[in-house]
C-alpha cells in the first residue's frame, strides 16, 4: 500500500472520527486514501476554525481532536488554534502537508521549517521521512498528545513520503493507568488537613479531565469543605451544591477569592497555574498550599506546595477520605450568601439592552443541565465565568490557558459533532465571531443543529473595560458590524435580533426547536463592567 494509506490505517487505529481540515496539493495522497475509510472528514473554511473544532473535540471527549492543513500558509492557518488546545490541555493532532524531500533543503515555493515552527507550541513535533517510521510515529502522537498533561503533537508529512509503497502494520494503543499517590504524602496531606481551621479547595480543568467531579463532591460534602473552582473547571462541582462557592479567576478581588484570603490551607485539585495565576490569589505567597494532581506542581514563587499527591486524582481523594476527620463549622457560608445574592440581582431586569446578567439567566432557563455552551473570549467571558450556572462538567467550555479569540463557533460545531443529543450554544462576542464567521458555512453544510448567540456591542468591549480602568478613557476599540440577520440568511442560516428585554427567553426556546444553524443578535449593556469593578473596589470581605 501507498504509506498514505498506511497513515490513515493508523489513524483509524487510534479511534479517530473526524479529520477536520482543508485540502491542498500536498496532501492529495492522503484525501485520496481517505476515500476508502470509515473517519469522516470535515472540510473547513479556514484552517484555524479546524484547529479550534480539534481542540475542543479534545477536550470534550479526552481523544485526541485531528486537524490537517497543506504546507506554508496552511500549516500557519493552524498555529492559533493549536497552541491554544496546548495551553488549555485539550488532546490534539496536527497533521501538515509538505513539500518532496527532494526541495527542503533549498529555497523552495512555500517552504518552511514545520517542524520547528510547531516544536514550542506542541509536546512533540516530527518529520517522516521514511514510510516505513509511521506507525511508530503516529502512536507516538496520540499517545503523548492523551496522555496527562494533554496537549498537541505535530506530524509533517512530505508528499513524495506519502506516494511511497510500505509494508507495515499500525501499532497495539497502550495507555498506562495513572500512579497511585505514594500513601507517605497522603498521609502527610490528611494531617496538614485536619490540623486546618478553614481549608478551603482551589478545584481546576485536571477534575474534569480526569473525570474526577463525583469524587470531589463527595469529598467536599464529607468533610465539609468549600470549593471554589477555575473558569475551566466549571462544573467540577455542581453550582447548586451549598459547597460551591462559585469561580475564581477575575483579575479583581472578587467574592470568592476572600475565601482564599481567610483561609489557612488552600487544597488545589487538578488545578494548572496556566488557568489562574498563583501571584493573583496568593499575591504575600503566605497560604498553606495541598497539590493534589496528575503532575507534579509548577514551580512558582506563589505555589510553595506543604504536601503534594501526584497520581489519579479520584484515588487520592478516596485515600485521603480514610485518613481525614471532618470540618464541623465552615466559615464561608457569608461567602456563598453573597455571590448568590450577586447572581439573581438582575434575573428579572427589563432594561434594554440587556445586561450581562439577564442574558446569562435567561441563557441558562432556556438550556437543560447537560447542553454545552462553549466561550469566546472577551467581556462577555469574564461574565460567563462569574455567574453562569453549571450544573455538570465539560458544558460550560472556556479557553483560559491561551485564551484565544474566535473559538466560540467552530468550538459549537465540534461540540455538536462530540455530543450529539445535546444543545451546542456559541456564546460570543461580535468581534470574536467575525474572526471566524466562514465557519457558519461549514455548520450549514453539515445540516447541525446549533445557536450562535452574539453579544453586539460594537466594540472590543474587554479592552474598552480594561482602558477605562486604567487611563480613564478609550482607544481605537470600536467597530461596526454588518446585519448579523441578513449576513444568516446569506449562509444559509437562521436569525433574530433581540429588541427588548422580554424577547431573548423565548427566542432561545424557539431557537432551540428551530433545529438549524441559527444566529441571535442580542444587543449588550457593558455599563456593567465599570459597575462591577467599582463594587468590588469597594467591597468588604463578608467572612
Amino acid at each position: 500500500m501507498k504509506a498514505a494509506e498506511l497513515f490513515i490505517r493508523c489513524l483509524e487505529n487510534e479511534e479517530v472520527q473526524y479529520i477536520f481540515g482543508i485540502p491542498g496539493e500536498e496532501n492529495l495522497d492522503l484525501m485520496d486514501a481517505l476515500l476508502d475509510s470509515p473517519i469522516q472528514f470535515v472540510l473547513t473554511r479556514h484552517e484555524q476554525g479546524a484547529a479550534f473544532m480539534a481542540d475542543v473535540y479534545g477536550r470534550l471527549t479526552g481523544k485526541a481532536g485531528v486537524c490537517l492543513a497543506t504546507l506554508g500558509p496552511g500549516a500557519t492557518n493552524l498555529v492559533t488554534g493549536v497552541a491554544d488546545a496546548n495551553m488549555d490541555r485539550a488532546p490534539l493532532v496536527a497533521i501538515a502537508g509538505q513539500a518532496s524531500t527532494r526541495r527542503l533543503h533549498k529555497e523552495s515555493h512555500q517552504v518552511l521549517d514545520l517542524v520547528n515552527l510547531f516544536e514550542p507550541i506542541t509536546q512533540f513535533s516530527t518529520q517522516i521521512l521514511s514510510p516505513e517510521v509511521i506507525p511508530e510515529v503516529v502512536r507516538k502522537a496520540f499517545k503523548v498528545a492523551e496522555a496527562e498533561k494533554p496537549g498537541c503533537c505535530f506530524i509533517d508529512f512530505p508528499e513524495n513520503i506519502a506516494e511511497m509503497p510500505v509494508e507495515k502494520q499500525p501499532l497495539k494503543r497502550q495507555s498506562p493507568l495513572p500512579p497511585f499517590p505514594h500513601p507517605q504524602k497522603v498521609q502527610q496531606a490528611a494531617e496538614l488537613i485536619n490540623q486546618a481551621r478553614y481549608p478551603i479547595i482551589l478545584a481546576g480543568n485536571g477534575v474534569i479531565r480526569r473525570q474526577a467531579s463525583a469524587a470531589l463532591h463527595q469529598f467536599a460534602e464529607q468533610f465539609n469543605i468549600p470549593v471554589a473552582t477555575t473558569f475551566m473547571a466549571k462544573g467540577a462541582i455542581p453550582c447548586s451544591s451549598p459547597y460551591s462557592l462559585g469561580t475564581i479567576g477575575l483579575q479583581a478581588h472578587d467574592y470568592i477569592a476572600c475565601g482564599i484570603d481567610q483561609a489557612d490551607l488552600v487544597i488545589c485539585i487538578g488545578y494548572d497555574v496556566v488557568e489562574y495565576p498563583p501571584q493573583i490569589w496568593n499575591p504575600q505567597a503566605r497560604c498553606h498550599i495541598v497539590h493534589l494532581d496528575s503532575k507534579p506542581a509548577e514551580v512558582d514563587e506563589h505555589y510553595i506546595v506543604q504536601a503534594g499527591l501526584v497520581g489519579d486524582i479520584a484515588q487520592a481523594l478516596e485515600a485521603l477520605s480514610r485518613l481525614c476527620q471532618p470540618h464541623p463549622n465552615s466559615p464561608y457560608l457569608p461567602v456563598k450568601r453573597e455571590v448568590e445574592k450577586h447572581l439573581h440581582q438582575h434575573d428579572h431586569d427589563i432594561g434594554f439592552p440587556l445586561k450581562p446578567q439577564k442574558i446569562l439567566y435567561d441563557l441558562r432557563q432556556a438550556l437543560a443541565p447537560q447542553d454545552i455552551i462553549i466561550s469566546d473570549v472577551g467581556a462577555h467571558k469574564m461574565w460567563i465565568a462569574r455567574l453562569y450556572q453549571t450544573l455538570a462538567p465539560n458544558t460550560c467550555l472556556i479557553s483560559n490557558g491561551f485564551a484565544a479569540m474566535g473559538i466560540a463557533l467552530p468550538g459549537a460545531i465540534a461540540a455538536k459533532l462530540a455530543k450529539p443529543d445535546q444543545v451546542a450554544v456559541a456564546v460570543t462576542g461580535d468581534a470574536g465571531f467575525l474572526m471566524n464567521v466562514q465557519e457558519l458555512e461549514t455548520a450549514v453544510r453539515l445540516k447541525l443543529a446549533l445557536i450562535v448567540l452574539i453579544w453586539n456591542d460594537a466594540s472590543y468591549g474587554l479592552i474598552r473595560w480594561k482602558q477605562q480602568n486604567q487611563f480613564g478613557r478609550e482607544s481605537h476599540i470600536d467597530f461596526t458590524n454588518p446585519d448579523f440577520l441578513k449576513l444568516a440568511d446569506a449562509f444559509g442560516a437562521k436569525g433574530y435580533r433581540i429588541e427588548s428585554a422580554a424577547q431573548l427567553l423565548p427566542t432561545l426556546q424557539q431557537a432551540i426547536r428551530d433545529q438549524c444553524v441559527v444566529l441571535i443578535d442580542c444587543p449588550v449593556d457593558y455599563s456593567e463592567n465599570l459597575k462591577l469593578t467599582e463594587e468590588l473596589g469597594k467591597m468588604v470581605c463578608p467572612v
